[in-house]
């Protein structure tokens, strides 16, 4: 099989997903305070280590791409506007139901934190495919 990793960098929080390439679809995704990022990253190298990581060029890569190089083949690419590509794409992949279906999409917000979309967002850019996401991503509160 073939997986891929991307991240949508922060200082305190980051959006974390490994992809499965043949499957085209996100295997894992999370919101995590940025010091269980690295953690995260050893462990998805021992079960279904990724060919390489694809990080956004944003807030505090620099300090990311340098960290993560030495655990696996990084890729910096341009990450803008994808907070707001991010918030479109949730509504894609689960929309809503019930009387929210009623209301429009522009009126509402997805819940919890878009990080973990927003690192989607930037390995479908760079892949130039979409991907399925079989379930809304947990948000981790600790390594």
């Amino acid at each position: 099989m073939s997986w891929i990793a991307a991240l949508d960098p922060g200082r305190s929080k980051c959006g974390l997903v490994l992809a499965s390439l043949d499957q085209r679809c996100v295997i894992e995704g999370h919101v995590l305070p940025a010091d269980a990022v690295l953690n995260t990253l050893e462990r998805w190298q021992r079960s279904t280590p990724p060919e390489r990581l694809i990080v956004g060029n944003g807030t505090s890569s620099a300090h990311w791409t340098a960290q993560l190089s030495n655990v696996l083949p990084v890729t910096l690419v341009d990450e803008r506007g994808t907070t707001l590509t991010a918030r479109t794409r949730y509504w894609q992949l689960w929309p809503p139901r019930g009387w929210r279906r009623l209301v429009p999409l522009g009126l509402q917000l997805p819940p919890g934190e878009l990080d973990a979309l927003a690192a989607l967002v930037i390995l479908e850019k760079t892949l130039g495919f979409p991907l399925d996401w079989p379930e809304p991503p947990s948000i981790k509160t600790g390594p």
